[in-house]
């Protein structure tokens, strides 16, 4: 039966077809009934191919950072791809020490795709954007034939706004600085994995997928902005791999002590099972700091204090190495290498 598009959505059993992504009266029906309605602000109004926005303070600079979102599942314990599209992108702003400002959406839909899976996606992008103040201003959609994608599939583009004085950096670690962590290791990469691969255990793993500009910003007003070296959020590839990437960055090494990590217990016990190492998995709400030691101690109680980093940790320094090896102190008391991650043990995590 052919579709009438002349009637509004059915968001409950209707499904997305191919004239949805053609660019004409279906495309402009999903736009207004769906992503405008739900994103709705005074930029995204102007219905023309982009934004005119206002600019930022004198003396800030622009920082632009896009990702694309794939996870698999698309809805998880503790989020979806819709918010995690948008922490993901703000985060890459905030560890950037820029304070972000406005968005941009791009929707990949596949052929048969439920109206109400997508509306639910959509709204969970709509209220992540409200709550951190970030704006969706401007995007876009597109529709491939069923069976050439993976129902929804979300590119974000994000500008911010550096204030003077912050140029956190992957270069910038110096050999005394002192490394800490927001909170556990490992969340969403196995929240992810429990899903993806049905697995039950006793408590629930959630993804830790969560906004990080507010504890950034909370960083900043607590120690000097010269006094922030690196900050990271350690997404693919863990804690590992992205303390592998700031040595390489700032030609020098580290000293980890593993029974400083926090860890949750559940995640913990499900690596042991699945013979995972949970320094390797993903998180999507994390902080890696790198501080000069005369502020470490300020910076770690501003974390604390803060919701999104009450269990922060203080869990190495940075040391002179020509090799930029990456050490940690076993919680047995030995040495061993944290190298980086090799091959891909969790695919599409986001």
């Amino acid at each position: 039966m052919k579709a009438n598009y002349t009637r509004p959505l059915d968001l409950k059993h209707g499904r997305v077809d191919m004239n949805h992504g053609a660019g004409g009266r279906a495309t402009a029906q999903l736009v207004s009934e769906l992503f405008a309605r739900a994103f709705d602000n005074p930029w995204l109004a102007q219905g023309d191919d982009g934004a005119v926005l206002p600019a930022p303070e004198p003396g800030e600079r622009l920082v632009m950072a896009t990702d694309g979102h794939v996870v698999s599942p698309l809805f998880f314990p503790g989020g979806d791809i819709g918010s995690l599209a948008v922490h993901g992108t703000v985060n890459d702003l905030a560890v950037m020490g820029a304070r972000p400002l406005y968005l941009s959406a791009s929707f990949i839909l596949e052929e048969g795709y439920p109206l109400a899976d997508l509306k639910r996606i959509v709204d969970a992008m709509a209220e992540a954007s409200r709550s951190v103040g970030v704006p969706v201003v401007t995007g876009d959609t597109k529709v491939v034939e069923q069976g050439k994608g993976d129902g929804v599939f979300i590119a974000t583009t994000g500008v911010g706004a550096l204030p003077p004085g912050r140029a956190p950096g992957g270069a910038s670690a110096r050999p005394g600085d002192v490394v800490l962590v927001s909170g556990s290791m490992g969340d969403h990469g196995m929240a992810i994995l429990a899903v993806r691969e049905a697995l039950a255990f006793d408590s629930e793993i959630r993804s830790d997928s969560a906004p990080l500009a507010c504890l950034v910003e909370t960083l900043y007003a607590a120690v000097p902005a010269d006094a922030i070296r690196v900050l990271r959020d350690p997404t693919r590839g863990g804690l590992a791999t992205t303390l592998n990437e700031i040595a390489r960055q700032s030609g020098a090494g580290m000293l980890i002590d593993e029974a400083a990590i926090p860890v949750h217990p559940q995640v913990e016990a499900a690596c042991e099972l699945l013979g995972l190492d949970p320094l390797y998995l993903a998180n999507e709400g994390k902080l890696i700091v790198v501080c000069a030691p005369e502020h470490a101690e300020a910076a770690l109680a501003a974390m604390r204090a803060h919701p999104r980093g009450r269990d922060a940790a203080r869990i190495g320094t940075v040391i002179a190495d020509d090799h930029h090896f990456v050490q940690l102190r076993t919680a047995l008391g030995g040495m061993r290498m944290l190298d980086w991650l090799s091959g891909e043990p969790l695919p599409r995590i986001c």
